[in-house]
């Protein structure tokens, strides 16, 4: 299995897909608990739900679970949100504050996975910018992610269905914000929020360097929003997802006729 996968477009957009991966290698599966290989944190089905939404979009997808490696963490393990529970680079927890392995990742483990996964993850991601960008003058990193919509370890109450992250702005020029941002607010049907309580992983804010022509946006999607449950077998609701799509191609149209507006 390779770690990373990519399909070239030639539009303005990246799509990034850091968590719908499940691969775990054998040997680190050994070392998961019973309820880490439950592989539940992962951003179930978000590939299909993306899928064919917007001709010429390029798209990044790790194909590794984030129980291996988050590719949506700093390398060095600086936290995203200080004072806030979160997980780390190799988490120890789920999203539930519960234990994940029986024999937890040491440091050498951890660098090695970072150069097996992490690294060529964003060496793709870092490519496919810079070839969108030399193409249309600029480059706009989407980044897909979803989350079930009730976590109390995480966050207090029921997530909105849609959220936008743009680290409060400084990761996308603000017609980009503005774009998006409108668009949730006014889907039929869903509740959305912009810089709430994701605000951009690292990838955002990582990729996010406007003044370079780098623009970068997140959204987080609430999995009651496209999934019958947010419980195994984490089934794609086809009827959810139809809504859902609409709405996202909508958004994505919008962005990629909003480009070439910008170097005007």
């Amino acid at each position: 299995m390779t770690p990373v996968s990519v399909t070239q477009g030639s539009g303005p957009i990246v799509l990034g897909l850091p968590h719908t991966g499940t691969y775990v290698p054998e040997g680190i599966r050994a070392q998961l608990n019973d309820n880490g290989r439950k592989l539940a944190d992962t951003d179930w089905h978000i590939d299909q739900l993306y899928d064919g939404l917007l001709p010429d979009v390029t798209t990044v997808t790790a194909n590794f679970h984030r129980y291996v490696i988050d590719a949506n963490r700093d390398p060095q393990g600086e936290s995203l949100y200080p004072g806030q529970n979160t997980t780390t680079l190799v988490p120890l927890t789920d999203f539930d504050g519960l234990d994940i392995w029986d024999t937890p990742p040491d440091a050498k483990d951890i660098n090695t996975r970072r150069d097996a996964f992490h690294a060529p993850y964003h060496a793709a991601l870092t490519a496919e910018l810079t070839r969108v960008r030399d193409l249309h003058g600029l480059a706009i990193l989407y980044d897909c992610h979803s989350i079930r919509s009730n976590i109390p370890f995480l966050f207090e109450g029921t997530l909105p269905d849609l959220n936008i992250g743009t680290n409060s702005g400084a990761t996308c020029a603000s017609q980009i914000e503005q774009v998006v941002h409108k668009l949730a607010a006014s889907a039929s049907g869903y509740t959305s929020i912009l810089n709430g309580r994701f605000k951009g992983g690292w990838t955002t804010r990582h990729y996010g360097r406007p003044a370079e022509g780098w623009h970068a946006i997140q959204m987080e999607i609430a999995q009651s929003a496209y999934l019958t449950d947010e419980t195994p077998p984490w089934t794609y609701n086809t009827e959810k997802a139809a809504r859902l799509r609409t709405c996202l191609t909508g958004i994505l149209h919008a962005l990629n006729d909003t480009a070439p507006e910008m170097n005007t």
